[in-house]
């Protein structure tokens, strides 16, 4: 690989980093905030368990909204171009994370309050949902064949950073006490998004297009409807790779955002240990995510995926059950191993996904298995755990879940194709215009 194949492939992973990293920032910022503050003031008329419901509620609308936008975005992706794509949905998202800030809360506006609160959480996921998808394939896409696996797993670092700028700064302020975090510190982090898309938009227009996407365009190939050509020629491969997905999807937000809700509400764990030690396990993963990928790179990526998940379900019950143990190092200590763990099933997954389909369509199809995946599992993990735990007065059945979680992305993993460019392919319909 040339000099200047090596510097374009390591400008598209740096973009991909920054860029995710804003992206799930502000989408983590929501996150932590239905978790800690939103139930008291869009929903203070509820008791605490049905306002914590609510919120949740209006957290899984940015979930259901995403297979829309990677409709959306991956048809503008596959037809225009991978980096206008990302463009825009980092300029949506990031306005609609700022209007977020200055929202009037229940007190002041009643009920316009949460349905203004939906209506943005609807263009944060619709953004969200293009995202994903768009800087998994610049990253790879510029990658050299051998390493891809590793170029992709830059822009799966834009979800612990992210997760990481969000729990930091909601830490600091739930340490200035709750009259400062319901009052207006809330709103700090929503408002910090603006700076940070500047600096994102500064860094994706550097970035050349996808030399994929250019090999495309350039041999007439373009598409003229990516999610016809997806799902008749590879709809099976996309469920497959949804199927893959549980874990990474749903289990994430088991371990850290109803993790968070369920230790400080129902156990009366102090907020800014937990958030503390989410701050610490995000540290973690941003740490262990680029080595995992550079270890799927030399001994297979779906293997490391594997026992990832393996790790996880063993995981599962230890990193509830300490939660009321009292100790904040042991707290702290399975946090961040089980996000270590994670790291293992989320860091490889871009070049996996990316690896399971033909170009002409891939940007439509990894962002309509990604974004179905975080619909069904990421959504309503949150609000399903929440109930379980209503229901059944413990923490059983969601340990139970996440141990199935991984174990259908086992299946599903052992069953996926890979897209081999050399074999005989479907043709797809392609515009001559």
């Amino acid at each position: 690989m040339s000099d200047q194949s090596t510097s374009s492939a390591r400008r598209a992973a740096a973009a991909a980093f920054v860029g995710t990293t804003i992206e799930w920032y502000d989408f983590y910022v929501y996150a932590t905030a239905a978790s800690l503050v939103f139930g008291k003031l869009f929903f203070p008329e509820s008791s605490p368990a049905v306002a914590a419901m609510a919120a949740f509620a209006t957290y899984a609308v940015g979930f259901l909204v995403r297979p829309l936008g990677g409709v959306v975005f991956g048809h503008f992706g596959d037809r225009v171009g991978r980096k206008a794509a990302l463009v825009t949905t980092l300029l949506i998202m990031g306005g609609a994370t700022f209007a977020v800030g200055i929202l009037p809360t229940y007190a002041a506006a009643g009920v316009l309050a949460p349905v203004l609160l939906v209506v943005l959480r609807f263009a944060q996921g619709l953004a969200v949902g293009g995202e994903w998808g768009g800087a998994v394939l610049m990253a790879v896409e510029h990658a050299p064949e051998r390493s891809r696996t590793f170029y992709g797993s830059f822009a799966q670092l834009g979800n612990p950073a992210g997760a990481l700028l969000a729990t930091g700064i909601f830490g600091l302020l739930a340490g200035a006490g709750d009259e400062v975090l319901l009052g207006w510190g809330w709103r700090l982090p929503f408002l910090l998004s603006a700076v940070l898309v500047i600096v994102g938009l500064v860094v994706r227009l550097k970035v050349e297009e996808s030399p994929q996407f250019v090999a495309v365009r350039k041999r007439n190939a373009v598409v003229s409807l990516p999610i016809g050509t997806a799902l008749r020629s590879g709809w099976r491969t996309i469920l497959l790779g949804l199927g893959a997905l549980p874990a990474a999807t749903g289990g994430y937000y088991v371990v850290t955002t109803f993790l968070l809700a369920y230790s400080t509400t129902d156990l009366g764990v102090d907020e800014q240990l937990i958030l503390y030690g989410l701050s610490i396990a995000a540290i973690v993963e941003l740490v262990a995510t680029v080595g995992l990928a550079w270890l799927g790179d030399r001994f297979g990526d779906r293997r490391v995926v594997i026992v990832g998940l393996v790790v996880v379900a063993v995981l599962a019950a230890p990193q509830f059950l300490v939660l009321s143990s009292g100790s904040a190092g042991l707290i702290i200590s399975m946090l961040a191993l089980m996000r270590l763990a994670m790291s293992a099933i989320y860091g490889p997954m871009a070049a996996i996904l990316s690896g399971m389909f033909a170009p002409e369509a891939r940007y439509t199809s990894i962002s309509l298995s990604y974004s179905l995946a975080a619909a069904i599992f990421g959504g309503f993990a949150p609000l399903a755990c929440t109930a379980l735990v209503a229901a059944f007065g413990g923490v059983t059945p969601v340990i139970v879940l996440l141990v199935a979680m991984c174990l259908i992305s086992i299946v599903c993993l052992r069953f996926a194709p890979r897209y081999e460019p050399d074999r005989d392919q479907p043709v797809p319909e392609v515009s001559r215009a």
